[in-house]
């Protein structure tokens, strides 16, 4: 309460209920002094003190309700003006009123009185308030829909952030990043993307919509495109990551990897894919349409490209200490320090999580690889992507010729898609090209 406020009558009759108890076991002389006291305090004349000392200062209900100030006449016309300001609060609403009520009179949609006129500039606040929510009642009501249910699927999967400090390969952030362009209506091509957070190893596969047809051909190429083993999965809360048809293809890996999810509306908890999301794909792909078959599988050669590049040519720098450094009179800062930088294909050979015959495979197939032709090859596709054309309105994309196993028995050259049927290393042959035709089984235990 501020001190220039008046008091209450609760807030009074608070006050006086504490100096009750001293008032009646004080002597004639203190209690003159304590009546100089509560007059000076409550505002209250000496005689009215004195009454409320010697009674009960519980607060008594009214017998008699008063009567009603503002008619009908009233209800009706803020009814029509609250109508016309599509039902604003009463606190914008009030102190509009008489000009409103005159504006909507000159338009023939009211007729108002002078004492009419007269109440609406008395009227309170509150007392507009009370009124407009009785006229709401009678107002029928739009059917508005119920809120969504929430996926039941996720209760069971922990929220969690895969430590930044992780040292075991095998833990991958994921996540979906929409060409839709200006508008996501229709099907379009996403782009899946896998980062493993101790390694910094990744993969990217196109997709041509959500259905579970497409993400779990996109996971299981992937799949056998990684050297080691999946421990973790960690994505956002998406429904085209968790349904029931993908919590059963995740469960009958084995071993079967672990399931976790970041925050709603935390994108912080996927931090490293969500930085790659713009290096490695919007940095390429930009911000434009793609939604036809042949430019999901043009993507999907470029990714196969930049599979080789990222993984085995571009060396990556983790963050290896952070320090909270205090400052004073203001925030502290944290201190970050990095490690050297290395490539992805490095780091995973520091670790036991490759075995040496495909370590091996992997080496022989860097040394044969010249990078500076491959971002030549990059760049030329990324122009390629560029000049194909949109999907035609009204004609619907054959989903399936986006299918790893469909490209496998429908292609051409081997240069179009790497196998996806053979689980142990091919040997190297002087046919081999950059474009990468590894496959490897990512679901079988270390050795």
């Amino acid at each position: 309460m501020s001190i220039e406020d008046k008091m209450t009558i609760d807030e009074r009759r608070k006050y006086l209920r504490k100096m009750q108890v001293r008032y009646l076991q004080a002597e004639r002389k203190e209690r003159g002094q304590l009546l100089d006291e509560m007059e000076a305090v409550s505002e209250l004349h000496r005689k009215s003190l004195i009454r409320l000392m010697r009674g009960n200062l519980t607060r008594q209900p009214r017998r008699k309700q008063r009567g009603r100030i503002y008619g009908s006449d009233v209800d009706d016309v803020l009814r029509v003006i609250a109508e016309t300001t599509d039902y604003i609060c009463s606190e914008r609403l009030t102190p509009n009123l008489p000009w409103l009520a005159s504006h909507l009179e000159s338009h023939g949609e009211l007729t108002i009185s002078p004492r009419l006129l007269e109440q609406l500039d008395q009227i309170s606040v509150s007392t507009v308030e009370r009124i407009l929510s009785r006229i709401r009642q009678d107002e029928p009501r739009l059917p508005r829909p119920r809120p969504r249910p929430s996926n039941s699927l996720l209760r069971d999967v922990p929220m969690k952030r895969i430590p930044w400090q992780e040292k075991e390969p095998g833990h991958f952030e994921v996540d979906l990043v929409h060409h839709c362009g200006r508008t996501s209506s229709g099907e379009y091509i996403h782009t899946l993307q896998m980062i493993d957070v101790a390694t910094a190893w990744s993969e990217r596969r196109a997709i041509l919509g959500r259905s579970y047809l497409v993400v779990s051909d996109a996971f299981n190429r992937i799949l056998s495109h990684l050297p080691f083993q999946v421990r973790e999965i960690h994505p956002d809360n998406g429904s085209e990551f968790f349904n029931n048809h993908m919590l059963r293809f995740w469960q009958g890996l084995k071993p079967k990897p672990e399931l976790s999810r970041s925050r709603p509306h935390h994108k912080n908890d996927n931090r490293f894919v969500e930085q790659k999301n713009s290096t490695l794909v919007r940095a390429y792909l930009g911000y434009d349409r793609l939604d036809t078959v042949a430019q999901t599988l043009a993507v999907n050669k470029l990714y196969e490209k930049m599979w080789l590049y990222y993984n085995f040519f571009q060396p990556v720098m983790r963050l290896a200490e952070k320090t909270s450094m205090p400052a004073t009179g203001q925030p502290s800062r944290v201190k970050r320090r990095h490690d050297e930088a290395s490539t992805p294909f490095d780091r995973l050979c520091a670790t036991q999580a490759i075995p040496q015959e495909w370590r091996e495979e992997l080496v022989a197939l860097r040394a044969s690889t010249n990078p500076r032709q491959l971002r030549r090859e990059i760049y030329d596709l990324i122009d390629h992507i560029a000049t194909l054309p949109g999907a035609t309105p009204g004609v619907t994309e054959p989903v399936r010729q986006t299918l790893a196993t469909h490209l496998t028995s429908e292609r051409t050259s081997e240069n179009e898609l790497a196998s996806v049927e053979t689980r142990k290393p091919k040997p190297l042959g002087k046919e081999r090209t950059t474009l990468v035709t590894l496959s490897f089984e990512g679901t079988i235990p270390v050795r």
